[in-house]
């Protein structure tokens, strides 16, 4: 109920300064700030069929006596009830009424309360990118109007959508941005709240010492807000981080307190809805006494006006007024109807945004697929083109050999890539932040283009220079997958000629520094009409450069995206006949020294004799599989199904299992899963077509202990299967 308590103060506060600016002028009593005002009263105490009829009454009463402020006023005290009671859809219709109305007056906190509660309803329904549109348009009130207090409020809100949308060093910044807010009371409850936050995500990390710490510090400034339902929810966090913690003592005390707490609410709750039933009859009575004034003062003016038009005006004027009152009650009759209609077009386009979602959605899941499904059969190609090229085949063979395998490494390229697109749209990517040696990262990609350079006749150089850092933080896959598509589209674009690539340092303070890459190549350039083009997917400049050069489209795609997801931008410039150099910076922070791991094999005795179980469904993946095994001299025993496998695992002796994912019955994880409750020592790895909606980490954290994507190339699948025999050895 937090999120709420600033939005009611803020309305108050609106109300009695618009109901002071009116009374200065005229000692005229509003009955429809009479209505808003016991609406909220019952709102308050909980009465919320009372707080209903009131609020819908000044609706009606604001609507005949054509006041567009207070008919915003009731919409809005409306919506504040639906919320209350968690009804959005409802909240969010009346909402959009009361801004309709307020955009015919001055910006003011009224506008900004509306905003924010907009933002509040689209995140409980989990459209977040709703929600902080509106949570921005709200802050920009706040801010123009200098309203520090609800600034504050809203990047809370902020912090909390964040977090629900997993941007966590996001949602972070800004909660420590609250928790620096000066000591006072004013800003207890925000503190509070925003420590609260901290600490649920240090929990959910499984930090419990620093969480432990957040919420400490939250309820004592709890204490000071003097909030119950905030203090109710710390309590029972506190109590559970003491649980982790095993420290069972603390745990009872913040148990207890919580459940202290909720009786006290309880009891709090009931005494207040006895004293409304007295209160409602003295409330009545009050409006009753204020009515009949206002009846009266309405009789007086009716008297005056009546004297003055019998004394002054004619009946021609009289008859003038009466079509002049009709004319106006038709304009706001088209006023209301066109209000209805911007409102059904709204949500047309709510519906059309909606399906253009849905449509997205379904694309990036069948492309997904698609992919996915087109492994199978692709490992097959590529194993079976691997076995016979090394099973001694006839010279004539040979070329169509080499071509299967050209053409099954060419798709495979290709599914990857739509892959990665798909996975980059979805953002079901994470960017990592680990230690690594940016020299040896750039270097290592050289050496390994090396050759496809010397096929073009090409001269390739990286430079580096002298004070950019050796160890940074950051993506190294990422950031490889960026320069090896950069570097073979200029290999690939380029004859003859030159290709360089140059770092270079843009600044650096303290432990963080900014990076300049750049690609040059003096290849055959790119016309000024397609540089705009140039990084969308499938594009490639023209279909005669496809057709001469080959390739996909989606390199450039990937390229842009994953620069654009690591926070930096990148340029392109280029002329043609003259060649093209593509810039982008990044920033990093600067690390500590790492060792490099080599999977290189040292010696193939470390496989031979290696009994290895294979968990896989496919008659065809079993045979190839089985056959590259057994050229390194591996004993390989098949199992096709996950509960098959568990029955040998429970029964035989093995140095590793290769465990496919997809399997019928139960799958290659859950086996995985039950194989570790009573074998922990033996190596798993997973044989997986990753897909959209799978990770490495995700296959990691079931228990295996290593990832081979399908198809696999053999001479990898060799060094992986020898790393893990290294590094966790089976001890029977």
């Amino acid at each position: 109920m937090y999120r709420y308590f600033y939005s009611f103060i803020f309305f108050i506060v609106s109300l009695s300064f618009f109901g002071q600016s009116k009374s200065a002028k005229t000692p005229k009593i509003d009955s429809t700030h009479i209505y808003i005002e016991k609406a909220l009263y019952f709102k308050k105490n909980k009465i919320f069929d009372n707080a209903l009829e009131y609020a819908y009454k000044a609706i009606l009463y604001s609507q005949k006596n054509d006041k567009n402020s207070r008919q915003a006023d009731a919409y809005l005290t409306v919506a504040l009830l639906f919320i209350d009671l968690k009804k959005y859809d409802q909240a969010i219709e009346n909402l959009i009424r009361s801004i309709s109305l307020l955009n015919n007056e001055e910006v003011g906190t009224k506008m900004g309360i509306v905003y924010y509660n907009l933002g509040v309803c689209y995140m409980q329904k989990e459209s977040f990118s709703r929600a902080e549109s509106y949570f921005e348009k709200a802050n920009s009130i706040y801010e123009s109007i200098q309203l520090l207090d609800a600034t504050h409020m809203v990047n809370l809100e902020k912090g909390i959508l964040y977090k629900e949308k997993n941007q966590i060093k996001t949602a972070q910044e800004i909660f420590e941005k609250i928790v620096s807010l000066p000591e006072n009371n004013k800003n207890a409850f925000l503190k509070a709240e925003a420590y609260f936050q901290l600490g649920s995500i240090r929990f959910s990390e499984k930090s419990y010492n620093m969480s432990k710490d957040y919420f400490e510090k939250s309820y004592i400034l709890s204490l000071i807000a003097n909030k119950t339902d905030q203090k109710i929810k710390i309590s029972k966090k506190l109590s559970e981080v003491y649980d982790k913690l095993s420290q069972t003592k603390k745990a009872l005390q913040y148990l207890k307190l919580h459940v202290n707490l909720k009786d006290s609410l309880l009891k709090d709750s009931e005494a207040k809805n006895q004293i409304s039933v007295n209160t409602k009859i003295k409330v009545d009575e009050m409006s009753d006494s204020i009515f009949k004034l206002s009846k009266e003062n309405k009789k007086q003016e009716q008297a005056r006006k009546f004297s003055k038009l019998i004394n002054i005006l004619s009946v021609a004027l009289i008859s003038i007024l009466s079509l002049l009152s009709f004319s106006l009650y038709k304009n706001n009759l088209i006023r209301n109807k066109s209000n209805q209609l911007l409102l059904e077009k709204n949500n047309e386009l709510e519906i059309a945004k909606a399906n253009i979602e849905k449509a997205s959605l379904a694309r990036s899941e069948f492309l997904s697929t698609v992919s996915h499904e087109l492994r199978t059969p692709l490992n097959a190609i590529n194993g079976i083109s691997h076995i016979l090229l090394e099973d001694k085949p006839k010279p004539s063979q040979i070329e169509y050999l080499k071509s299967l395998k050209f053409s099954g490494h060419y798709l495979l390229t290709y599914i990857n890539e739509i892959l990665e697109i798909n996975r980059i749209e979805s953002n079901n990517i994470e960017i990592e932040h680990i230690n690594f040696n940016i020299r040896e990262l750039l270097h290592n990609i050289k050496n390994s283009l090396q050759e496809q350079a010397s096929k073009n006749n090409n001269n390739f150089t990286l430079t580096i220079h002298e004070d950019v850092p050796d160890i940074l933080i950051g993506d190294p896959t990422k950031i490889s997958q960026i320069f090896i598509n950069l570097i073979n589209n200029a290999l690939k674009f380029t004859e003859n000629g030159q290709v360089t690539v140059v770092t270079t340092l843009v600044n650096k303070k303290n432990s963080k520094c900014t990076l300049k890459f750049e690609v040059e190549d003096t290849g055959i350039g790119i016309p000024n009409n397609k540089l705009d083009s140039i990084f969308d997917s499938f594009s490639q400049g023209s279909v005669e450069i496809n057709r001469k050069y080959g390739g996909t489209g989606l390199g450039l795609t990937i390229v842009k995206r994953l620069v654009t997801l690591m926070d930096g931008k990148i340029l392109v410039k280029s002329e043609i006949d003259k060649g093209s150099t593509f810039t982008f910076k990044l920033k990093f922070e600067i690390g500590e020294e790492v060792q490099i791991y080599t999977s290189d094999i040292i010696n193939d005795k470390i496989l031979r004799n290696k009994k290895i179980l294979l968990v896989e469904d496919n008659k065809i993946n079993q045979m190839i599989t089985k056959k590259i095994l057994e050229k390194k001299k591996m004993v390989c025993e098949i199992s096709e199904t996950g509960e098959n496998a568990i029955i040998k695992m429970k029964s035989n002796y093995y140095d590793l299992v290769l465990m496919d994912v997809h399997l019928p019955g139960i799958n290659g994880t859950v086996a995985t899963k039950i194989i570790r409750e009573f074998n922990t020592t033996t190596p798993i790895i997973a044989l997986t077509a990753i897909s959209l909606y799978e990770n490495r980490e995700m296959l990691l954290s079931y228990g295996m202990n290593d990832v081979i994507t399908k198809p696999f190339d053999p001479d990898f699948f060799y060094k992986t299967i020898e790393t893990n025999l290294i590094k966790f050895p089976n001890i029977a």
